[in-house]
């Protein structure tokens, strides 16, 4: 009997304005054109409970304590992971998702200021032994970011009606979680030429893709 090969935990992170959306797209289609199996999905989100605590989450007239936010963001995790990411592994189906706990480390722990210890704690209950194979951090200076947020024209969320001061702290965060993981994370200069920023999305979609698992 074959044992069904395990899909690859793709992640993809960034702040506000990186061009995560199109990025998504991008690495779903490669992965298709390689004959593999996707499932995307998004944090918070993903199932019906966790879109609807996304829903919370981003409500620009709530206000919430940072540990509330915390909780809320691994509450949504909890559910993807049990509903979406964690049968679609086992099935041997690719997983791309739109942030992961990288972002709650981000935005909860440095932007927030929680502290690494409170998230990781988290982490370690809701998901011991799942990790990303690979995360793709784009990286774009703040003002550049909440630029590009400012021309879409809708209305900002909660998190993007924060000050300059937070998005920096997330920024440096990200960039700090990079450097303590370089053989995980590849970061991805986020205000080059769309065309440059997917061929370094593709050299390192190929790297994973060369290791043993990827069958």
């Amino acid at each position: 009997m074959t044992h069904r090969r395990r899909g690859l935990l793709i992640t993809l992170e960034g702040g506000e304005g990186a061009g995560k959306t199109t990025a998504q797209q991008f690495i779903y289609d490669w992965l298709r054109a390689q004959g593999r199996s996707v499932t995307t999905t998004r944090e918070p989100g993903g199932t019906p409970l966790a879109e609807g605590i996304r829903n919370i989450l981003l409500d620009a007239k709530g206000e919430m304590a940072p540990a509330t936010e915390l909780l809320l963001m691994f509450a949504a995790r909890a559910e993807n992971i049990a509903k979406i990411i964690e049968p679609a592994l086992g099935q041997g189906q690719d997983v791309l998702c739109d942030r992961f706990t990288d972002a709650s480390r981000a935005y909860q722990g440095a932007g927030r200021e929680l502290g690494l210890a409170a998230v990781d704690a988290l982490a370690d209950w809701v998901h011991p032994t799942l990790k990303p194979d690979l995360t793709l951090l784009l990286d774009v200076p703040v003002e550049i970011g909440m630029e590009r947020v400012g021309k879409r024209g809708a209305a900002l969320n909660r998190f993007e009606l924060a000050d300059t001061a937070f998005f920096e702290r997330v920024r440096h965060g990200y960039l700090e979680q990079a450097m303590r993981e370089p053989d995980r994370f590849v970061v991805i200069d986020a205000t080059q030429s769309l065309n440059e920023v997917q061929t370094e999305i593709q050299s390192a979609l190929e790297a994973v893709c060369g290791g043993e698992h990827c069958g």
